[in-house]
């Protein structure tokens, strides 16, 4: 984790979660790149800049300066210090910017602020979170309230003990390894999709030989949904933190499957990691 993307708005939950990543990046020496977006149009943006007709772009500019003065008091917070922290505006759409600067810096975590429960009150307005969740190729950390990370002591995380997910658990083993918290995996048992005992026994053994990482429970919990025997499971252990790997669906796909993980994003109090499956 050398590099962490903290996207801002400068609300209280995106400094909550920038908190977070100044937390990670003291333990390991780690950067931070901060991110603000200014969804003005982009045509007009970038030609005026291209050009040098700063005069036809008046409200840019204004807007640009505007948040690199908010981000110059962002920098100045105590929490911040000895951290190399660089900023960067971009006048794009929220998730298309995270994505960009991810990539252009290679970027090994995001963390970004949300404001909970509702579906829509998410930072930056609209499904721009579940967006990043749902596509992201890095795992992405998202932060209700303030809550030291690297005092978690209990890590959920969600499997369904298939093969194909078994490189985002590794990812996830080795974050729960580098916060040094107790991994809970539990496999939610619904109606509709039951498993005996035994056959989830001898599937988790399956899914867990080669693996290195021990310090870890096996669990399974029965539930009416995979999302409330998750948040019921995490309550029960009261753990820190949530994991879970996204199929990063797209289209009709995404809308016939839905997404456990966007939707414990949206519903969970508790800090929701995510890690892509490749």
């Amino acid at each position: 984790m050398k590099k962490i993307l903290v996207p801002t708005d400068f609300s209280e939950q995106a400094n909550n979660a920038l908190e977070v990543a100044a937390e990670i990046a003291k333990k390991y020496g780690s950067e931070i790149y901060l991110l603000h977006m200014l969804e003005l149009p982009v045509g007009l943006v970038d030609a005026g800049l291209i050009e040098g007709t700063h005069n036809d772009i008046p409200e840019a500019l204004y807007f640009m300066k505007l948040a690199h003065n908010r981000f110059e008091e962002v920098k100045d917070k105590a929490f911040l210090k000895d951290i190399p922290v660089y900023e960067t505006v971009l006048f794009k759409e929220t998730f298309e910017g995270i994505k960009e600067v991810a990539q252009k810096n290679d970027c090994d975590l995001i963390v970004m602020g949300s404001h909970g429960s509702s579906g829509i009150k998410e930072v930056f307005i609209g499904s721009n979170t579940e967006k990043v969740v749902r596509n992201s190729d890095i795992p992405v950390l998202v932060i209700k309230e303030k809550k030291p990370i690297l005092e978690t002591q209990d890590f959920i995380f969600a499997c369904d003990f298939v093969p194909h997910v078994k490189n985002s658990f590794i990812e996830a083993t080795k974050f729960a390894d580098a916060i040094g918290a107790k991994m809970h995996l539990v496999y939610i048992n619904t109606a509709n999709k039951f498993k005996t005992s035994e056959y989830l026994e001898k599937k988790m053994k399956e899914f867990l030989e080669g693996v290195e990482f021990t310090n870890y429970t096996l669990n399974v919990y029965n539930a009416e949904s995979i999302e409330k025997g998750i948040l019921k499971f995490a309550a029960q252990k009261k753990a820190d933190l949530i994991g879970i790997s996204t199929h990063g669906r797209k289209g009709l796909a995404h809308f016939l499957n839905g997404s456990v993980s966007e939707d414990l994003v949206n519903h969970s109090k508790k800090p929701v990691i995510t890690f892509k499956i490749s």
